[in-house]
């Protein structure tokens, strides 16, 4: 009986191992370019750092699809496209938020759900999480 606590910890040892690497804050290369996922207040954020392709007519590449015309000459390097997501009851998963998409204006209801220690899907959609698109991202390293 002395060795029953121990055999428990080390058979939960690599459950918890594994969760801790479940996060998805970090780097992250996507279709279009790099961003970066950070906590703030308990849930999780994205940032544009990088693009692809920069710019635009010689220009940086700006926010021009925004329905609101004060944010359209806001450049696309450092918008805040993923917000408020917060955690799952199951590992890996942060549901809850929304992801803007820059090439169309529009906000989706989104989650993130982590497919490997260095990828995570992303499904942004309308009402119900049938009806939109995911993408999967690596992290950069």
């Amino acid at each position: 009986m002395k060795f029953l606590p121990a055999l428990l910890a080390l058979l939960f040892l690599p459950l918890v191992a594994h969760a801790q690497t479940q996060s998805p804050i970090g780097t992250w290369k996507g279709e279009k370019g790099n961003f970066q996922i950070y906590e703030q207040g308990g849930k999780l954020f994205g940032k544009i750092i990088a693009l692809n392709e920069p710019n635009r007519d010689g220009k940086p590449k700006t926010d021009w699809k925004n329905p609101d015309p004060a944010k359209q000459s806001v450049p696309l390097i450092g918008i805040v496209f993923l917000k408020n997501f917060a955690p799952a009851s199951s590992p890996g998963r942060w549901e809850n938020g929304t992801i803007y998409d820059p090439e169309n204006g529009k906000t989706y209801s989104s989650f993130l759900q982590m497919t490997g220690n260095d990828k995570i899907e992303a499904r942004g959609f309308i009402g119900f999480s049938l009806l939109g698109r995911s993408q999967n991202w690596t992290r950069i390293k």
